[in-house]
C-alpha cells in the first residue's frame, strides 16, 4: 500500500498556506449506538451498569471542574489586561505633561477603562485593541528620546513590557485548558456521552486579529 502522503509524488502549494482559528463551536453528539451500549451494560448485569454510572458521574465532575479552570485561566488574562491598561494610562499621563500627546491615543487608552465584562469572544478583540494602542503609544515615545530619561516613564514602559509577556503566557495556559476541554468532550464513551447530554460544545481558543497578523508579517529590519 502506498503512503497517503508521499514526498516522492507531492502536491505542492507554491503560494503557501496561512493558518487561522476556525471559530465554529462543535457540539458533542452521540447516537443510538451509545444508548444501546449503556443498555447492554445493564443487560450484562447490575455491576457493569453501576460501574459505568459511576464512571459517568466522575466524567461529569471532571468536565465541571475543567470549566471552572477555564474560567480561572480567563480571569487571569483579564487581570493582566486591566493592569496593562492602568500602566498605559499612567504612562500616558506622564508623557502628556512633557509633550502634546496625540489626543486619539489618550482617548483610546481612556476608552479601554470601561469596566467591561469580557466574554470568550470579546477577550481576544479587547487584547488586540490594547496591543494596537500600546504600539501607537510606543511610537510616540520613540519620537522623543529625551523622555527615555524620565525614571517613572521608563518604569511604566518596563511594566508594560512585563505585562505583555504575562498576558502571552496566560493565553498559552488558557489555550491549553481549552484544548483539553475540546478533546475531553469527544472522549467516548463516558465524557462524550455526558457532554452530549449536557449540550456541551467545543470552545474557541485565543485568536489574533487580522491587524496583528499583518503587523507581524512586516519587515522590521
Amino acid at each position: 500500500m502506498a503512503n497517503e502522503l508521499d514526498e516522492m509524488n507531492p502536491v505542492h502549494n507554491d503560494e503557501g498556506r496561512d493558518v487561522g482559528v476556525i471559530e465554529k463551536p462543535l457540539p458533542a453528539k452521540v447516537g443510538f449506538g451509545s444508548t444501546l451500549f449503556e443498555i447492554m451494560l445493564w443487560v450484562l448485569g447490575i455491576l457493569p451498569g453501576l460501574i459505568f454510572m459511576f464512571m459517568k458521574i466522575n466524567a461529569k465532575n471532571f468536565l465541571q471542574q475543567l470549566q471552572q479552570k477555564i474560567q480561572h485561566d480567563a480571569s487571569q488574562i483579564d487581570n493582566y489586561l486591566e493592569q496593562r491598561v492602568i500602566v498605559l494610562q499612567n504612562a500616558a499621563g506622564i508623557v502628556e505633561k512633557a509633550i502634546d500627546l496625540d489626543k486619539d491615543v489618550m482617548k483610546s487608552i481612556t476608552a479601554l477603562r470601561s469596566g467591561r465584562q469580557l466574554t470568550d469572544e470579546a477577550r481576544s478583540e479587547f487584547s488586540n485593541q490594547i496591543d494596537a494602542v500600546s504600539a501607537r503609544f510606543n511610537m510616540t515615545v520613540e519620537a522623543y528620546p529625551e523622555l527615555k530619561a524620565h525614571a517613572a516613564l521608563a518604569d511604566a514602559m518596563q511594566q508594560n513590557s512585563y505585562l505583555q509577556k504575562e498576558i502571552t503566557a496566560a493565553r498559552e495556559v488558557y489555550n491549553d485548558s481549552v484544548m483539553r476541554w475540546n478533546q475531553s468532550i469527544f472522549d467516548w464513551p463516558t465524557k462524550m456521552i455526558v457532554a452530549a447530554r449536557a449540550g456541551y460544545t467545543t470552545r474557541i481558543p485565543f485568536t489574533a486579529s487580522k491587524v496583528i497578523k499583518e503587523e507581524a508579517r512586516k519587515k522590521f529590519f
